[in-house]
Parts: structure tokens; sequence; C-alpha cells
């Protein structure tokens, strides 16, 4: 059974770039710090053409109810980009696609569905067969020439655009990208609807999808039974309800308008095994008599504690770590695979800045540890009948493209994280080899972090978003604090 069993989830986890070295045999290599490779090149579109993949059956299913975890916090399109490596010719690639694509769609039904706003900003999910919008593009250049995954706008060139100008019951729930390079390699790129799965819903999707391009059946079929999550009649819940109270916005010693306008940047830090592991058993020193702090826990307390050092806070700052909790397995029963939906929350842990840098790192694990245990069965039975009870909805959605304005969640002091340790992310083939590496989508608020595993298993990649005059400090502790 693997360490990190806490179910940490996908809400943000897919709104970030993992940036670093792009050509493959570099990401072994990669140097401590994720030094940026030098861009010079120009990128032109050969040919491009879009249009509508629909399911093969066709008839409509009715309206879908969504849950209290679908309507709240973010309602924007969340992208991830699948790289593959030049294997062969590329002729019939978008024909195969396109096909397990209108296939996969039947029992995906919702996903070729829309949106539709009712009364107190619900949505409902029309499932209409209004189809999925497809990209294929050719680019005059090879894959190599990208020269590494670090955010640069030329990779704005793989991903969907949404058109978040139009009403929400005209946009795609789903869209994809398919960008073919010269070399014979190329790009998939997804945007999917927080409103309809989180990241463990879409990574479902993509892996059925790619199972049909490659000819087999339906591995895990997807149910979309929302009362899997619902709570038991309010009165049984009298007494135990928790009052709801929205995270507080911790403000440094500039205002919160401030913060934000500053530049941020992304870049990616890796850590060996051995690395990890020192990290580990320096948390859990003295050991433990309850479960050792995860690989998760640690790094993160690790992360968390440097870039407070980097912020160069007083010690009476309060800081917040917010951890995006999957709470499938919260549920008792644990709610079975297939479920395709949002199965997720934020929860904040909380320190003074002093505490966190001058105690020792199993600290700074505790109060993530303590953070995460506070998702139960009742913790998540109770925030949804507190939604229920909420006349107006919008005050708990965010329907910004590129994240939240209002500084509630991310930005100095505080951070965030967010684990696809658990995730299997490099197993995916359409029929043209394995993925070879997985960027999940643009984004620049300051103060976010996904992990995820090295493609080869030897070691963690941690991918952040920080203010650019705070990124070496942050290097510096990143490495120098390592036990």
């Amino acid at each position: 059974m693997r360490e990190d069993k806490t179910e940490l989830g996908g809400h943000h986890a897919y709104s970030l770039w993992f940036g670093g070295r792009c050509r493959w045999e570099a990401l072994e290599g990669l140097k401590e710090g994720g030094d940026r490779a030098p861009r010079n090149m120009k990128m032109e579109i050969m040919s491009k053409t879009t249009f509508m993949v629909k399911p093969l059956d066709q008839e409509s299913k009715g309206y879908l109810p969504l849950s209290e975890w679908d309507q709240t916090s973010d309602i924007t399109h969340a992208s991830a980009i699948y790289f593959f490596k030049p294997s062969r010719d590329l002729d019939g690639l978008i024909e195969s696609l396109t096909d397990s694509l209108s296939r996969v769609l039947v029992p995906f039904y919702p996903v070729a569905g829309r949106l539709r706003w009712t009364e107190g900003s619900r949505l409902l999910l029309e499932c209409n067969s209004a189809g999925v919008e497809f990209t294929a593009a050719k680019l005059n250049c090879g894959l190599d020439q990208l020269g590494d995954f670090t955010p640069c706008p030329e990779y704005e060139w793989l991903v969907p655009e949404v058109d978040y100008s139009k009403p929400i019951w005209e946009l795609p729930l789903f869209l994809v990208k398919v960008v073919m390079f010269k070399c014979g390699g190329f790009t998939l790129t997804y945007s999917m609807s927080h409103a309809i799965g989180d990241g463990q819903s879409a990574m479902h999707f993509v892996s059925e999808w790619a199972r049909m391009a490659r000819g087999e059946p339906l591995k895990i079929p997807p149910y979309f039974d929302r009362d899997v999550l619902a709570s038991p009649a309010s009165t049984s819940l009298k007494g135990r309800l928790v009052e709801f109270v929205p995270p507080p916005v911790l403000l440094g010693r500039t205002d919160g308008v401030e913060e934000q306008e500053n530049e941020t940047m992304s870049f990616m830090m890796k850590l060996t095994k051995s690395q990890v592991d020192r990290l580990k058993n320096n948390a859990n020193q003295p050991p433990r008599n309850g479960r050792p702090y995860s690989r998760y826990e640690c790094v993160a307390g690790h992360m968390w504690r440097c870039v407070t050092k980097a912020r160069k806070h007083e010690p009476d700052q309060q800081t917040s770590f917010f951890v995006c909790v999957d709470f499938r397995n919260k549920m008792i029963p644990p709610v079975r695979p297939g479920y395709f939906g949002n199965a997720v929350l934020d929860v904040a842990a909380t320190s003074y800045s002093g505490d966190l840098v001058s105690k020792p790192l199993g600290y700074a694990a505790s109060r993530i540890r303590m953070a995460i245990d506070k998702v139960t069965r009742e913790h998540v039975w109770s925030l949804a009948e507190y939604f229920r009870q909420q006349p107006d909805w919008s005050l708990f959605q965010d329907l910004h493209p590129s994240g939240s304005e209002d500084g509630l969640f991310y930005g100095n002091p505080n951070f965030g994280g967010t684990s696809w340790l658990t995730l299997p992310m490099y197993g995916e083939d359409f029929g043209w080899g394995k993925v070879a590496f997985i960027a999940p989508g643009i984004h620049d608020y300051d103060g976010d972090s996904v992990m995820f595993e090295m493609p080869d298993g030897s070691g963690i990649i941690a991918s952040l978003v920080l203010q650019v005059r705070h990124v070496d400090d942050f290097r510096k502790y990143f490495y120098e604090d390592i036990p």
C-alpha cells in the first residue's frame, strides 16, 4: 500500500504549467533549480481546422442535476497537455481520435452537454449531445524546438481557446486541440469545465478514450449519480453541522491589490528520491507513534517553509497553506471507482510565519496533516448542507477563466499545494505510443503549486507560481534546507 494514501485531489491540480526541460532525455537530468532553456524560434501554423464531435448515439438524455461540489469554486475550464514522442507517420491520427471520441461520448454523454443557469445561480447540465469542440493543427517545427516545459507564449498555441464572452449555455464543456509537428510527434490538449468533473474524472475520461482509440473496450464505466455524495435528511444532521466560514484574506505588509499586480512566473523544482527520503526522515523525527507523515505532507511542509522565508514575513504574520482534498475515500462506504463529477474540497492549514520557519519540518507537516484530517464524511455533508441553505451561490463561484481574483486562496502570504502523486499520469496510449509527459494548462496566480512524479519514477517534480521577486530566494532555500 502506498505511503501517500491521503486522498489529495485535483481541483486545482491541472491548472498549472509543469515547467522544466522539454527535451525528453533532459527530464532525467534536470538540474536543481529548474533552469530555463533559451528559445529562438518562430512558430507558424501550417493548417488548422475546428469542428464539433458529437456522440455516436445523439439521443438527448435530459437534464443531470449537479452536486454542491460541481457548482461551487471554479466554474471554468482547466487544461492538460499530453506530449507524444515521434513514433511514425501521423496519417489517420485525427480520424482515429475523432472516431473513438464519438464512441466514448456515448457512455460519457454529459461531456457533450451544455450548462444552464437556474434560480440562485444554480446550474443544470443539459445532456443534449451538442458535442465536443475539436481542433486539429499542424506546426512548422519539431517538438525538440520547443526547448523546455517552462511556461512560454508558444505553449498557448497548444491549448484550446474558450470564448468566455459567450453565454455559458453556448460553451462546450470539453474542447480538444491536437497539434502535429513536422518531426512526427504531437500534442493532445483538452480543456474541461470544472462544473462537470475534477482532475480524477478528467483523467478517467481520457483514459477510456485512449482505450477505445486502441480498439479496446471500456474498462471502468462512468456513473453520474450525485446521490452517492448526498447527506441524509437535514434533521439527522442537526447538531452536527459545521459553521462554514470562508477562508480569511491574510494580507502581508501591502494590500491585496498591490500584491496581485506584482509580476509572477512559473518554474519547476526537482527532488530526487534520496532528497524526498531525507525530508521524510527529518519531518518524522522523533519517530511518530501514529502513521508517519507522507511524502506529500513532508514536501508540502518544506515548500511552505521555504516560500515563507523567501517572502521575508514578520514572525507574527499569519499564513495559510491550502490543500485540495479528494474525499471519495472519506465517504462510508467509499465512492466506488467510475464516479464522474467533483469530489474535492479545499481546506486550510494555518500558522504564524515565525513558528513555521523556526520550528522543525515536522511542525509544518503536522499543520497540513491536521487540515487534511478535518475532511470527514460529516464535514463533507455539513458543508453541502450549508450550501443548500444559501439563496445565492454566486458568492461561492469563480467564473474568471484565469483563476480567482479575490485573493481568498493563494497569493502572499498564503500558499497552496495539490498532489498528483497518486494519479496514473503516464500510461495513456492512443495508438501512437505512450504519453511522454503531461503538462497541465496555463495560469499565473501567485502561490499555487503542484507535485507529481518524474516520468521515470526517480523523484518528484514540484511546479510553482510565485512572484518574480521571491523566486531566487525560494530556489536557494529549497535545496539548502534539505537536511
